[in-house]
């Protein structure tokens, strides 16, 4: 029965590229897909009334000490949840998949291993979700690609200000939403239809054509496209 999960989670690595049989030459981002847990089904009839399934990732670290009895890295409430499902070893990150109904929970079982060539295959497309680097608080240029003020005609000490945000008689206020200095990046991000050139079922990996948001050693979320679910394409 073929698995009807809609994503995996993954750690971003690095970028490389990818050479074809036809010299021509593709960016691509890999990632890595160690295989998945499966912590909990939630189910419509249940009392969370949605369809989803909640994946762990990364083994948490066991902290062992000469005199002490070995403990996970990880608080007791936390720690509960892979005990319930009788997981022996806790994971790091946990992510909930919805799913579309019931039905697509048959075949998959609580502390079942989902791997990248499961869900995805060359070819395919996926939408990719990351935590974007953060770039601190910048100005309204580098955060909103304000292009800045003229530095002639006797301007001086105003070459990278936002301008005027405002009316100072009516309405007498700021207008929420108006583009200013802030803080810029460390926010969710999701690219869509991103192509997949391969999957590694060796060495659990994929490669992604273009860039997937946030650092190298960051934490993606890989799912099947919305915009092209059916879609194919050979390199």
């Amino acid at each position: 029965m073929a698995i009807k999960n809609k994503g995996l989670i993954g750690r971003k690595i690095g970028m490389t590229q990818v050479f074809m049989a036809d010299g021509r030459v593709h960016p691509v981002t890999v990632v890595d897909v160690t295989p998945n847990v499966v912590v909990q089904k939630k189910s419509k009839q249940g009392k969370d009334g949605y369809t989803a399934l909640k994946l762990g990732y990364q083994d948490v670290h066991k902290h062992e000490k000469e005199g002490t009895e070995p403990r996970w890295r990880i608080n007791r409430p936390r720690l509960g949840v892979f005990m319930k499902a009788g997981i022996e070893t806790p994971k790091v990150h946990l992510r909930e998949f919805r799913l579309k109904d019931d039905a697509e929970l048959d075949g998959i079982e609580v502390g079942q291993t989902l791997a990248a060539s499961d869900l995805f295959n060359a070819g395919q497309f996926a939408d990719v979700t990351g935590t974007s680097k953060g770039r601190g608080f910048t100005g309204v240029m580098k955060r909103h690609n304000f292009a800045g003020a003229k530095s002639s005609h006797g301007a001086h000490e105003y070459f990278r200000h936002g301008g005027s945000i405002g009316s100072s008689a009516w309405p007498s206020r700021v207008f929420p939403g108006i583009r200013m200095a802030g803080q810029h990046g460390n926010a969710q991000v999701t690219v869509q239809s991103l192509h997949i050139v391969e999957v590694d079922a060796e060495r659990n990996l994929m490669l992604i054509k273009g860039a997937v948001p946030g650092p190298n050693g960051g934490i993606v979320y890989i799912r099947r496209s919305m915009k092209k679910r059916n879609a194919t394409k050979a390199l």
